[in-house]
């Protein structure tokens, strides 16, 4: 029979269960299994195989787990064999309740987060790598990571508690319990009131989660600081030098950069920089010595690895500074000439930029594309099948007039 009855689990119902549990577990497996594996030239088709087989396999636990709910709201449920019980019965109404949550909250937080950044391992066919009203974002990105990760730790809570009532019923009660979700065994009073505060209260766990998830701030990105500074902050650091040099004080910029990884286009940014700029408006020409705290690396779900020792090995180096002289071209056309030091290394760069001078305030964009071989980056990448050579830079900013 497919539909349930007051004392027994319907046979959809029963698929269901299992369907899902089966989706799910694997996924889990897969996770871990890849987060347990280096992350180098040896292992990265490996590892692009198993992230999009897990994130398929979660988006498709997502749908089935839907229909699951959406027909256990239009079923009876069967009641609780020792409703006496009443703490046993509660606790487990709520386990119930919060795998229920955790079945739909895990795999659409980890979609979103998908969705919001492009990059390594693409879902599946016949689901799709965006999803509308889902904006690319590395806060929204980082935000439905962080919810995918904790709504990990309560469904791996609520399963373990889930397995070991079970055992209990089967190995202490012995009763019919898991019987009714295995063969669709009848058993229960089959008259019994069930708990409205064990779904209530999962609702507000799982607030709470999502809550506090969303509260976590970009890492090293706190807010709405300037995320460059002429001048260093109130204490001085290795990465970022006091100084007081310039005639210009930066108000405002991002530094921003672009590769591709696995042929898709990636971005990233390095949010914490310092900017000792000197420019004469009469001449066209001046000085810049731009300080970078590279160990505040954002690359999407790649960060740590662009912070280790094939990449940006931040442990080592924890800055990087680009020192160039100013010339104006034509009009507002200007070039920054000179020597970027990133990983140890020296290599020159020529940066084209504008730069629009209004009163007291000046407003500067420019781009320019470097070879990551050219620092030593990459070293176990030696094609671009995986990750590429050319990496486009972009900074803007907005800087006022010292007194």
């Amino acid at each position: 029979m497919l539909s349930n009855t007051p004392t027994s689990y319907g046979t959809l119902a029963r698929a269901f269960h299992w369907l899902v549990a089966l989706l799910i577990l694997s996924a889990i497996a897969l996770g871990l299994y890849g987060e347990s594996l280096p992350r180098n030239a040896e292992t990265i088709d490996t590892l692009k195989t198993l992230y999009s087989a897990h994130k398929t396999i979660g988006v498709a636990a997502f749908f089935t787990a839907l229909a699951r709910i959406l027909w256990a709201l239009v079923q009876p449920r069967p009641t609780p064999l020792h409703p006496e019980r009443r703490l046993e019965t509660f606790g487990a109404e709520l386990v119930h309740w919060a795998l229920y949550g955790a079945m739909l909250v895990m795999p659409a937080s980890g979609w979103i987060s998908h969705a919001a950044q492009a990059g390594f391992a693409p879902i599946l066919w016949p689901f799709g790598q965006t999803l509308p009203f889902v904006p690319q974002s590395d806060a929204v990105s980082h935000g439905a990571e962080i919810v995918h990760k904790l709504s990990a730790l309560v469904l791996y809570a609520a399963l373990a508690l889930h397995v070991l009532g079970a055992l209990k019923h089967v190995v202490i009660d012995r009763d019919a319990t898991l019987a009714r979700m295995t063969r669709g065994t009848a058993a229960g009073p089959g008259k019994a009131d069930h708990s409205a505060l064990a779904p209530l209260l999962a609702v507000v766990i799982w607030a709470a989660v999502i809550s506090f998830a969303l509260l976590v701030p970009l890492p090293d990105e706190e807010g709405a600081a300037p995320t460059a500074v002429a001048t260093a902050p109130a204490t001085p650091s290795a990465a970022a030098p006091a100084s007081t040099a310039g005639n210009w004080q930066v108000t405002q910029g991002t530094l921003g950069f672009t590769v591709k990884q696995m042929g898709a286009e990636v971005s990233g940014s390095l949010p914490n920089w310092t900017a000792d700029i000197a420019y004469d408006e009469a001449t066209g020409t001046g000085t810049v010595t731009v300080t970078i705290d590279t160990t505040t690396l954002v690359l999407g779900s790649v960060s740590d690895q662009a912070k280790g020792a094939d990449f940006f090995d931040t442990a080592a180096h924890p800055s990087a500074t680009f020192t160039a002289a100013i010339a104006r071209t034509e009009g507002t056309a200007h070039t920054a000439t000179g020597t970027l030091t990133l990983r140890g290394t020296e290599v020159p760069v020529v940066l084209p930029f504008t730069l629009t001078i209004e009163g007291d305030t000046a407003t500067m964009s420019g781009q320019t594309t470097l070879d990551r071989r050219a620092f030593g980056m990459g070293a176990s990448y030696p094609d671009e099948a995986t990750v590429g050579f050319n990496v486009g830079v972009q900074i803007a900013l907005t800087a006022t007039r010292k007194d």
